[in-house]
Order: structure tokens, then C-alpha cells, then sequence
């Protein structure tokens, strides 16, 4: 199912009825915002059941012999023991171990796919192919569209079986497209051409029609990174908190393990991913890039900016582990900074490295 480039035109599900399309500088441009009750549609995504237009991504199908063993070389997720009707999520970093793409992974029928933000499809194939020398693979974007369903009720309203197990991966009725369940969500990866077939098949069984403020809403309260929104040149990993579900610590080379290996085992990361939230009184919010301020001084970045059906106007931010946490920060730039207070929840464990606890007991005998 291959095509000559990455989709960027609008998604046929923008025409039905009540959708209401992404702003043009959105990263979800191309897709419904939502369907017109935006807090009632979060509602249901949490109580109930909602599906969302995620067709934006592009999905590229890797098939050959060597697909394992080469995909293990060239991302941090161990590869080589993905079984039939599984998937992960995987990262490709630089040599410096900064994070320059994020998939999602599936492997069904002798292929895997890996789907990754609107606009990277095509930039991640071109690398994997720089990279494919003598192995035995073919990469192409492949004509598949994703639709993701939210709620725990969906299962019981689809007349499809739904995976059981995060990440495991099933056969859509019919032999065409593949569903996969996320940790709170499914993905139905589905041949373009069929994107509206499923859209009805699934919203007639009953289950709502949300857009993406549902899907970022939720994200954001989960503490899940968007890659490009709520990372920028510099992040790694663990910052992102793709550690351990994007990274397999125990597996052999690749380009920017070495980075990884050492905040593991000896460091610190020196920015955490953290929730704040925002003053609601100001009619502006911050913007994504802004800095985060204690004082005058930046100790952050903001990332992804969403209202809450719950908690109001909040945010993920990127803060430097100096950042305080438990007073004051301010969130924005010029006349959109407002007042901003770290989530309590959100804030990570410390981060004990093996090789400094080893230390720190050599010394104490």
C-alpha cells in the first residue's frame, strides 16, 4: 500500500457534520478539533467511549527478512523478539542521544509498522533507507489511516474484538488494517479508502465523536510527551519519560545509547517532564516554546497547552531539575505570562543511578 509522499491534505471526516477543524498552525491541522462540545466530549472519552480522526500520522510498513534485526540496530527498543501481533514504541536518537523520532509500533502479517507525527512519515523512512546498505528490508508509507478510540466502555460497544493487553495487536475484521491497543486507548490502523466506513461503523455502535482537544486533554493529564510540542532539539529520553517504554535498557548498540547508558547509570537527567497548572483568568495562555520563569530566571519550557474538562487550563513543561517545585513559576511570554504551580503528582521520583548508589555504598564501608 505504498504512496509517492506523506498525505498534508485535509481528512474526508472533516466533512461530516459538526466537525470543527484544527487551527491552520495546529500540529493537528488536517483533523477535527471537535465536534462542537468539547468538555462533554472529554467527558465520555473518560466515562464512556469516544473516537477521534488521527489520520495526520503517517504510517510507514517495514517488510523483509532482516526487518528485526535492522530496526534493532537503528532505534533504542529491543526489536528482535517482537512476536506476531505485538507492538512497542521505539525512539531514533542522534549520536548526542537528543531524541529526533518517535514511532509507534506493530507487527502483523510479516510487516511491522511504525506510525509517528504528522510530517515525520517521510523524513523517518528516508533515514531508515539511508541506512539499509546490504539488509534484507523494504520500507513505504503505507495507505493506512489511524483512528484512535478512548473510554472504558468502547469494548463493549464495538462489534469487533478489541486486544486485551497493552500493545498486543489484532487483525481488523475484513483482513484490512489492524487495531492496537495503547495504554488507555486503541489505535485502528485502516485502509484510507475506508476511513469514513469505520468512522460510521464505530460511531453507529454507539461510541462519540471527539477531536483532538479530547485526545490532548487526556495526554497531558496522562504525562504522555508529544514528540516536537513538548520536546525540543535537546531532549533525551529519559526527560521525555520514554524511559522505560520507548527504551529497552539491556539491549545491544545504537546511535545514542551511550547518552542513555550514562543518565542511567551514573547521571541525572537535567530537565524532568512535569504538569503545571495555569492561572484560568487571563483571557491569553501560553504557547508552546515559551519559557517557564522562577523569579526572572528560565528554568523551563512550556510544552503542550490544553484546557481540562477538569482541571481547567494546564500544561507539560520541560523544567531543569534546579527548577523549585513547590512555589510561584510563571508561564509564557510577555503579555501571555501567567501565574503557573507544579502538580504535586507529576513529579518524578528521584532518580537513584546504580553506578552512584554503588559508589555511595563503597564509601560508607
Amino acid at each position: 500500500m505504498p504512496v509517492s509522499e506523506e498525505r498534508s491534505v485535509s481528512s474526508p471526516l472533516l466533512e461530516l457534520p459538526g466537525a470543527i477543524a484544527n487551527p491552520d498552525d495546529s500540529p493537528d491541522h488536517g483533523v477535527a478539533w471537535h465536534f462542537g462540545d468539547p468538555f462533554g466530549e472529554q467527558r465520555t472519552a473518560a466515562r464512556s467511549a469516544a473516537v477521534l480522526d488521527r489520520s495526520h500520522r503517517g504510517v510507514i510498513a517495514v517488510t523483509g527478512d532482516d526487518r528485526f534485526s535492522w530496526l534493532n540496530l537503528l532505534t533504542s527498543q529491543l526489536l528482535t523478539e517482537l512476536p506476531e501481533g505485538s507492538g512497542t514504541e521505539a525512539l531514533v536518537l542522534d549520536s548526542h542521544g537528543r531524541v529526533e523520532h518517535h514511532a509507534v509500533l506493530a507487527h502483523l502479517n510479516r510487516t511491522v509498522y511504525l506510525d509517528n507525527e504528522p510530517g515525520r512519515a517521510e523524513p523517518l523512512r528516508e533515514y531508515l533507507e539511508s541506512m539499509k546498505f546490504w539488509s534484507a528490508v523494504e520500507t513505504s508509507i503505507a495507505e493506512l489511516g489511524v483512528l484512535t478510540l478512548l473510554g472504558p466502555e468502547a469494548g463493549a460497544l464495538v462489534d469487533f474484538e478489541l486486544p486485551d493487553e497493552p500493545y498486543a495487536v489484532r487483525e481488523l475484521p475484513g483482513g484490512q488494517g489492524l487495531v492496537r491497543a495503547m495504554p488507555g486507548s486503541y489505535d485502528l490502523l485502516v485502509p484510507r479508502a475506508e476511513l469514513v466506513d469505520w468512522w460510521r461503523r464505530v460511531t453507529e455502535a454507539g461510541v462519540r465523536p471527539t477531536g483532538t482537544w479530547t485526545y490532548e486533554a487526556l495526554r497531558v493529564e496522562g504525562l504522555r510527551a508529544r514528540l516536537g510540542v513538548d520536546t525540543d532539539e535537546r531532549t533525551i529520553p529519559h526527560e521525555a519519560r520514554w524511559v522505560p517504554s520507548a527504551v529497552h535498557l539491556d539491549k545491544g548498540c545504537y546511535r545514542g545509547q551511550e547518552t542513555v547508558s550514562k543518565v542511567q547509570n551514573v547521571g541525572q537527567p537535567p530537565r524532568r517532564l512535569m504538569l503545571l497548572h495555569l492561572d484560568g483568568s487571563p483571557e491569553v495562555l501560553p504557547q508552546t516554546g515559551d519559557p517557564v520563569l522562577s523569579g526572572t530566571k528560565t528554568v523551563g519550557r512550556v510544552g503542550t497547552v490544553i484546557t481540562h474538562h477538569e482541571l481547567g487550563p494546564i500544561a507539560l513543561a520541560l523544567l531543569k531539575r534546579s527548577a523549585p517545585v513547590d512555589g510561584e513559576l510563571i508561564a509564557g511570554a510577555e503579555d501571555r505570562a501567567i501565574q503557573a504551580a507544579v502538580d504535586p503528582d507529576s513529579i518524578p521520583a528521584e532518580h537513584v543511578a546504580p553506578g552512584k548508589a554503588a559508589a555511595a555504598a563503597l564509601r560508607g564501608k
